[in-house]
C-alpha cells in the first residue's frame, strides 16, 4: 500500500483542497472539510502548509525551511519528513511517490 510507505526527498507533495485554513496570531489553524477534525499547525507548521499550495518535492521544501531557519539539516528532514507523513494520515496532503514521476516522463 503507498501510504505505508515512507515519505523519500523526491515525492511529489501537494495539499488537498478541502481545509479551510486561517492565520490566528502568527500560527496556521485548519479545518479538514473531509473529516471534520481541526488542526493547529502552529508557525512552522503553517510555513511548511504554505510551501505546499504548489506541488513541491519533500526536498526543496526541506531546502527552503533551510534557508528560513537556523536547523541542521538531518534534523529538519527527520522533523518535516515525520510531519508530513502525519498529514498524510490525516488525509490532509497528496503524496505522489517518486517512482511515479518517473513513469510519466
Amino acid at each position: 500500500m503507498a501510504n505505508a510507505e515512507k515519505i523519500v526527498l523526491s515525492d511529489l507533495i501537494t495539499a488537498c483542497e478541502q481545509n479551510i485554513v486561517s492565520d490566528m496570531g502568527g500560527e496556521k489553524v485548519m479545518l479538514s472539510v473531509r473529516n471534520g477534525n481541526y488542526y493547529n499547525l502552529g508557525a512552522v507548521g503553517g510555513r511548511i502548509w504554505d510551501l505546499l499550495v504548489s506541488p513541491v518535492t519533500a526536498g526543496t521544501l526541506i531546502d527552503e525551511l533551510l534557508k528560513e531557519f537556523d536547523v541542521e539539516r538531518d534534523v529538519c528532514e527527520r522533523h518535516v519528513i515525520s510531519f508530513l507523513e502525519h498529514l498524510r494520515k490525516e488525509g490532509l496532503i497528496v503524496v505522489r511517490p517518486e517512482h511515479s514521476a518517473a513513469l510519466r516522463a
